[in-house]
């Protein structure tokens, strides 16, 4: 029976054996199977890091303001008699735009002018009659001085006749007007706007930390939404002379040309002012810039090294990199990528450090440093 029973123990131990170390065999095949099988490659878009010459910019908006623009109002009361104008037309320094009704005032005129002509003749009949010691140096003194009183209230009145004359204080081009004849102006009652279109000011804010770099006469470019692709130059001419306290920043005026007309004040501007000088940065697509808690990191397309013959050679290889200043859809690489290296821009997100990759570049990202949305 102890043969019997040792003998059948080592047949069921030497079963089990064979059966655990088939097991063991099969795993230790199929993950030796898995080791050696290459995985599909990967496929990403890829530019070459090259180095860009870039003009530091301050941006901003804005809007704009007529050089010389004003609400054209009447200093007086009165009715208006006569418009001379038609709105958005286009008038010259000194025309006639409004007359205001000015009988009344023109008799008071009349009536004040002779007055002074009687006072300019008395004062004359008394000055040779005060030769012959006929009238006294008192009754001379006091026709001079009804003399320059009456001549006085002549001007006056012409002033106030002048008034009721409304010319253009200047050259430019006449908003929409509801004035017309008949109707009864107060003093200040606007008639017309009036702006001189041939320069404009652009009107915008920097923070003060920015104010180093700001200066008269430096260089800015601006960008209207009405005219996409256009850029209208122009430089600083002038710097607030304080700081906003609430907002802690500074207000900086720009001066245009505007030689067509087209702009209009009040129009909102995107400002970018040229601060320093040109700087060459090595330069890729933000798209290829992976963002972590750790770093920034790109991937690299390589060699694969040690590949078997025929299979696929090329690799994404990850480098940590140091990232510098943007520009609309660049991004400055200060450290961790050479001149001529491959940089996979997108794609990322499917990518371990050194796996295989197939470039196809049909479509790529947007790498423009002047952004504009697409429908424009």
């Amino acid at each position: 029976m102890t043969k019997r029973m040792v003998l059948m123990l080592l047949i069921v131990g030497l079963l089990f054996g064979s059966i655990f170390g088939y097991q063991a065999f099969k795993k230790h095949m199929i993950m030796k199977s898995m080791a050696f099988a290459a995985a599909p490659p990967v496929t990403v878009t890829a530019m070459e890091a090259v180095f860009r010459t870039w003009q530091p910019q301050l941006r901003a908006v804005g809007s704009l303001r007529a050089v010389r623009g004003v609400d054209v109002a009447s200093e007086i009361p009165g009715l208006v008699r006569t418009v001379n104008f038609k709105s958005g037309e286009e008038v010259k320094a000194g025309q006639l735009l409004v007359q205001l009704n000015a009988d009344a005032d023109v008799a008071q005129l009349h009536v004040l002018e002779a007055a002074a002509e009687l006072a300019d003749t008395v004062n004359e009949r008394d000055k040779k009659q005060f030769t012959v010691q006929a009238v006294s140096r008192a009754t001379l003194d006091a026709d001079a001085a009804d003399l320059k009183g009456k001549r006085a209230q002549v001007l006056q009145q012409a002033a106030l006749v002048e008034k009721k004359t409304i010319r253009a204080p200047f050259a430019g081009k006449l908003g929409i007007t509801f004035v017309n004849p008949g109707l009864y102006l107060n003093p200040g009652d606007k008639i017309v706007t009036l702006q001189a279109l041939g320069s404009l000011y652009v009107d915008f804010y920097l923070p003060q930390q920015q104010l180093a770099g700001i200066a008269r006469r430096q260089r800015v470019s601006v960008f209207i939404d009405a005219f996409p692709g256009r850029t209208f130059p122009g430089t600083i001419s002038a710097i607030s002379s304080k700081v906003d306290p609430d907002t802690r920043n500074v207000q900086i005026e720009a001066t245009i040309v505007n030689p067509r007309h087209e702009l209009l004040p009040g129009m909102y501007a995107s400002v970018e002012v040229h601060a320093g000088a040109a700087e060459r940065y090595l330069t890729l697509p933000q798209t290829a810039i992976a963002y972590n808690p750790y770093g920034e990191t790109v991937y690299v397309i390589g060699e694969g090294k040690g590949a078997p013959p025929g299979t696929h050679r090329l690799v994404a290889i990850q480098r940590f990199v140091t990232a510098g200043p943007t520009r609309g859809d660049q991004v400055a690489i200060l450290k961790g990528v050479k001149e001529g290296d491959r940089v996979v821009t997108t794609g990322q997100l499917k990518l371990k450090n050194g796996s295989p990759v197939v470039v196809n570049n049909q479509v790529v990202p947007t790498n423009e440093a002047a952004p504009r949305p697409a429908d424009e």
